[in-house]
Order: structure tokens, then sequence, then C-alpha cells
């Protein structure tokens, strides 16, 4: 976890009842409590752990609509606008700026995805943009690689995952929400077939409606009541620099590498190209759903057979209201940093723009992240369980939408029109 996360003083003691559970302390969860509090919808939130302490505090921080599906990029420009409205709204900076995300293409069929990208978002008036070499070299000087061009996008922007999610839950308390930290939820209550309540470690809520934003241990909760949620888990190292004059405010994505600035001076860095997928049970169980993106992205998952397999395979499947939960077994997911994926990313850094050598790396980290077989999340109800209501499954996409994906997910648990058309997140997709 990284060592900057601001923490979130709450309640411990736990409400007898509510209108709406919510199900885990991310930047979704998180955000769609503050909108039900600003409501007046009686609203308490529940996190195994502490809030933001698994991917919300670790992600990159970027804020995108570049390279989204089409159908995706609604969300995405609903996001841009509520995090430029935050700091107003809650009373606090989350250290989001538009600086614009820049992705560059080292060979033409790179090229031609940025091309056909853009004309299929054309209507959506994005101001996106195809940079030449020069170009490139106007916005971000002194590199030294060798690109075909790049596709960049003013309107792009990023926020602080260390702080962004504390802050708004600090201003979702003062709003009217409750939100109890180290309560893990067991299971559902259901009453004539609908929901009625949960039960957590620390006994049981009546409630009207639970809205689920575990994100990668949303597929095991559900699975406990017989849905199945198609997830699989990927892990992405991260580092941050310290100090360090840089070549630009734009966040930059390379084909094996990004940066983009942070707060205090220095750089978040990743190996764009590559992430860690382990394998666990569930790629045996569900794996074929994703065969087309193991067939167009193979080069970027690091597959491995691992211990992860068998600690997962130990973790409990199934378990009964009054049993203990992996939830409370693994309070905050830690995966491995994978320091040879960080210092190729540093040394592919380094190799395209010099000015970051000899910089000093101050922290490193990992993060969890739950992957959907088109790379889009579920925000719908759940049919089979009355009362349910599932956002999850954002594929790295979850700190950028948060906002807007918190308050889509608000908008179906208190039935008021959508801020988005919600069908590209439908759960019958699948």
């Amino acid at each position: 976890m990284t060592k900057m996360l601001d923490a979130v003083h709450t309640t411990n003691e736990l409400p007898d009842s509510t209108t709406i559970v919510i199900i885990g302390g991310g930047i979704v969860g998180i955000t769609a409590a503050l909108t039900l509090a600003e409501r007046n919808i009686p609203v308490v939130l529940l996190e195994k752990g502490h809030i933001a302490g698994e991917q919300s505090s670790r992600n990159l921080g970027w804020i995108r609509k570049t390279s989204r599906h089409a159908n995706d990029v609604p969300l995405a420009q609903a996001a841009d606008r509520l995090w430029a409205e935050m700091p107003e709204r809650i009373g606090q900076s989350v250290g989001y700026k538009q600086s614009g995300i820049m992705f560059l293409a080292k060979t033409d069929e790179q090229m031609a995805l940025y091309e056909a990208w853009s004309k299929s978002v054309q209507p959506l008036a994005l101001g996106s943009q195809l940079l030449s070499p020069k170009e490139i070299d106007k916005h971000v000087p002194h590199g030294q690689g060798q690109w075909v061009g790049a596709i960049y996008t003013p309107s792009d922007g990023r926020a602080e995952p260390t702080i962004a999610t504390s802050a708004i839950a600090k201003a979702a308390v003062k709003k009217g929400a409750i939100i109890v930290q180290q309560c893990a939820v067991r299971t559902l209550s259901t009453t004539a077939g609908k929901i009625s309540g949960v039960v957590t470690e620390k006994g049981e809520i009546r409630c009207e409606q639970v809205l689920l934003a575990g994100g990668a241990w949303s597929r095991r909760f559900l699975g406990n009541h017989g849905v199945s949620l198609p997830t699989l888990p990927v892990i992405a190292s991260v580092l941050r620099t310290a100090p360090v004059e840089g070549p630009t405010e734009i966040a930059v994505g390379g084909p094996d590498f990004s940066f983009r600035k942070h707060k205090d001076g220095g750089f978040i860095i990743m190996q764009r190209g590559k992430v860690d997928a382990p394998i666990t049970l569930d790629h045996l169980k569900i794996g074929l759903k994703f065969r087309d993106q193991l067939k167009h992205g193979k080069d970027s998952l690091n597959i491995a057979f691992n211990g992860t397999f068998f600690r997962d395979l130990a973790m409990p499947r199934s378990w009964h209201a009054n049993s203990k939960t992996p939830f409370e077994h693994v309070r905050v997911c830690e995966p491995k940093v994978n320091h040879g994926l960080l210092n190729d990313a540093m040394n592919n850094t380094i190799s395209a723009w010099p000015m970051f050598k000899n910089t000093k790396i101050e922290e490193s980290w990992a993060g969890l992240i739950d992957v959907t077989p088109d790379s889009t999340p579920v925000i719908d109800r759940i049919k089979t369980l009355p009362g349910l209501t599932v956002a999850t499954g954002f594929s790295g996409h979850g700190f950028g939408t948060g906002p807007a994906a918190g308050q889509l997910a608000a908008d179906i648990v208190s039935d008021v029109p959508p801020i988005v058309d919600p069908s590209p997140y439908r759960f019958d997709r699948f």
C-alpha cells in the first residue's frame, strides 16, 4: 500500500437499520454514499478493511476518455464534470487537474489503432488530436524516443488517489452517511425473495436495498449467493519518484512505460506494457470467456502459476452467516510488487526521456484489478436477487470514472433518472 494514503476516522457502531447499505469503501462506493447522503437518503457503507485501502489508492490517478470504448465515453465525460466540481462539492482539493493525456505509437500498427479510435468517437467531440513526431516534441520536449505519432486529448486529466476517496468519504459523513470500517459483510438477508438486510461480522443491519461495490472481491461475494460474475484478477505494480524536473504536466503512455506528474513534484511510473496475471481457480472456471482478450493482449500479460493459485484455492467460496469469511481473513489485499517490471518501466522511461536518469524512487506498491471479458464494468440490478445492485469490474478504469460510476449506481438504487445511459453496463450482457 502507498504510504501517502490519507486515513479516514469513522464510527465503530453498527446501526440496526437503514435504507441502503453499500458494501465496499473504494471510490465508487464512497461516491455513491456521498450522492445518496446529499439526497437525504439514509445510507450505511461497510468496509472490511479501511477506506481506499486497495485499488482506489493504488491506481495511476489518470482520468481519461482516450482509448475507451465509444459507449463508455459518456460516463467518462460525466466524470470529468464531477471531478472538476468536486473541490466545491466537498470543500477540499482532490488534486484534480485537466492536464491532458498522450498515448505514443512506436509502430504504424499502433498508430492505426489510435486513428481508428479517433474516428469512432468523432461525433462525441472529445477534442482528441493525432500528433506527428514534431508535435510530440513540442508538447513533451527533450525526448529521444523514435515515435511514429501519438494521440493526445487535452481535456483528459488526473487526480490524487491517496487523497481523493478519503476526502469524499469525509464529506459523505458530514452530509449524513454512516461509514463503518473493519466490518466485513458476510451474507445478504432476504425476506419473501427480496433483500431485507445484510449480516456482518458485527451483526445484522436491516435495509431496503444493497449496493455491492467490492472491486476484486465482488465475484467471491456473489458466488456465495449463486451469482456468477465473470471477472479475473490482474496485478499492476507502480512506483513514485522523488521530486524531479520532468518534461511535461501531460500524462504520457508509451508502449512499455507511462508517467504522470504527482502533486509533490515527483512522477508516478509503471510498465504500461505488462501486468502480472497469476493463475487462479477462476481462470480454469471462466477463462474461456476471456479468450478474445487473451488473443489480442497476451503479450501484455505476465501469466504465472505460483503460490497465488494455492492461496486462492484455500480461501472459501461458500459459507454461512455465522462463518468467518474470506473478507475477514484478508482485510486489505497486498499483492507482491514486481520489481523487475518496475525496473523495466524506469529504464524504458529514461531511454525515452533521459532527464529521468538518476531519479530517486520513493516507494513502490502493487494493486489487484478486477477485469471483465469486455473491460467494461457492471453497474446494474441483479434480477435474481431483487434489491441488490452491483457496481464492479472496472478493469483498471474505476478511479477515473469513479464519481460518475458511483452516481450512476446511486441513481439506480434510488430510482431516479440516470446520469448516463446505463445499458452498456448491463449484467445480462454476459
